[in-house]
């Protein structure tokens, strides 16, 4: 099966608390995978050892790559026929022009599979493949040096000396391991191993803490709480002009976090909501009151309890401190990208983005008698962000719903949960458009393009916020629109407004 939702899991390891925010493994999800991204800190690339990059592995790299984030690949499913881990190098290479620097190095695969050589300490971690499938494998550690021992415990001549060769043609050929390189997600850590085993895992797992960032702080809008609040401005030091941005840290005073993520009946007993919240500063402290960066005034809401999570398992947290992920109950007042907050000062971290969808589609009711049903469950699913929404310019909400999606599999999981966790039908008609352009010049300027005859064969629609989007039937139709009227200036993306005014 793959996954097609983001996962939460916290776990505690050598007194340090780790967060895994699982993403999913279909290239149609992977706006939820850029979601779970932007509340993470480092990320890990994983390949699996016969397949190599796969398109799902491109488009990670890619979002990857928008937020900069330290990457560090581990190439799993070793204990199986695999391909050369040198192959696998020239493949991250020349695909995205990353460096790799391997730490754990293969000795075989397949059947052959003997263990890794942590080029760190030059110690060889021999596995002892397990004899129940699933079972974890027993490991003998041997210094690479005590080259005796290891051709007995090895006890295949080739293999043996493959490892002596690579070993010394690894020093000659890779540059250093640069962790100023790693951080700056110029160099990757690479690492070879079996999950199924659990072989190698630890081994990176312990790397990982060494190597990876701690939890770092983000931009934020700052202004003013209450009625008729202004944008707080701060004089950057060598710069005539005003910035109406500040680096929150961790360690700033007031409590800051950020929704990356909705989810409706993770219980279906309770028809429950849980928004996830990625805590950027201060600490959260149980029935805490906090204010929101879309609410009018100074309004607060009390976070009466808050949830560490675990998959499917919870549990609930007094305190919760910079870097960790806690599920708060939505009652539906909390949405992808908004900002929480304690201090007196209204903040708003950067709006989440929505990309360019590929997949339009007409979505109705066909039976009006459960239209509350319906709507309901459209209106959550939505707020989950599984796909997105645009209506006909103008529609205050009675018109038809035009649902925008990345691939057909986002359809089909709406139809299947409106199906399954609300008990209605729906019916989806297609629109022949692939793909959707943003118009940053506003309203004003798609008015004076279409009234010039520029936007015939395209479709003029707005998003959730009322701004205008074109659709467009293929791109060379949309880049030659780009490039004629630069004033639309179209972009394949766009970030919600840090308030609501």
């Amino acid at each position: 099966g793959i996954s097609i939702s983001s996962t939460v899991m916290q776990f505690a390891y050598n007194e340090l608390k780790i967060n895994i925010l699982d993403t999913p493994g279909h290239e149609d999800f992977s706006e939820d995978t850029y979601r779970a991204l932007a509340a993470a800190d480092n990320a890990v690339m994983l390949l699996d050892a016969a397949k190599g990059l796969e398109p799902q592995t491109r488009k990670l790299f890619e979002v990857c790559r928008m937020r900069n984030l330290p990457l560090f690949t581990f190439v799993n499913k070793m204990d199986r026929p695999a391909l050369s881990p040198y192959d696998i190098m020239d493949q991250i290479e020349a695909e995205f022009g990353l460096e790799t620097h391997p730490i754990l190095w293969p000795i075989g695969d397949g059947d052959r599979f003997k263990g890794v050589l942590d080029r760190l300490t030059n110690i060889v971690h021999l596995y002892q493949k397990p004899a129940k499938r699933g079972a974890k494998a027993e490991v003998i550690v041997v210094p690479l040096e005590d080259e005796d021992k290891l051709k007995e415990l090895i006890a295949d001549d080739e293999l043996f000396e493959k490892l002596i060769e690579d070993a010394e043609l690894l020093v000659e050929l890779l540059n250093p391991l640069d962790i100023e390189r790693v951080l700056a997600a110029d160099q990757s850590p690479l690492f070879f191993g079996s999950a199924m085993t659990n072989f190698g895992v630890q081994l990176f797992l312990d790397k990982f803490c060494d190597m990876g960032t701690k939890p770092f702080g983000r931009p934020a809008t700052m202004r003013d709480d209450g009625p008729g609040g202004k944008k707080k401005k701060k004089e950057v030091e060598g710069e005539g002009e005003d910035e109406d941005t500040e680096f929150i840290t961790p360690y700033y005073g007031d409590f800051t976090g950020f929704v990356f993520k909705t989810q409706a009946n993770l219980d279906p007993k309770h028809r429950d909501r849980l928004a996830y919240v990625r805590i950027v500063s201060g600490i959260y402290e149980k029935g805490m009151k906090v204010g929101h960066s879309r609410s009018k005034g100074a309004k607060k809401y009390t976070l009466a309890q808050a949830q560490a999570l675990f998959g499917s398992d919870r549990a609930s947290v007094e305190l919760a401190y910079p870097g960790d992920v806690i599920g708060i109950n939505n009652p539906g007042n909390f949405a992808i990208g908004d900002t929480l907050y304690s201090g007196t000062s209204k903040v708003a971290f950067p709006g989440i983005p929505s990309f360019s969808p590929e997949k339009f589609a007409y979505i109705r009711n066909p039976n009006p008698s459960t239209y509350k049903s319906f709507q309901k469950g459209i209106d959550q699913l939505l707020a989950e962000g599984a796909v997105q929404s645009l209506r006909q310019r103008n529609d205050d909400g009675g018109g038809p719903l035009i649902l925008a999606a990345v691939g057909q599999l986002q359809f089909e999981v709406v139809q299947a949960r409106l199906t399954n966790e609300y008990g209605v039908e729906s019916i989806l008609e297609p629109i022949g458009f692939t793909l959707a352009r943003w118009a940053e010049g506003g309203w004003e300027e798609v008015d004076k393009a279409d009234a010039d005859g520029k936007l015939f064969g395209t479709m003029i629609v707005q998003d959730r916020w009322g701004r205008p989007v074109l659709l467009f039937r293929n791109d060379w139709k949309a880049q030659g629109l780009a490039d004629d009227e630069k004033d639309l200036q179209l972009m394949p993306w766009s970030k919600p407004p840090s308030f609501d005014e």
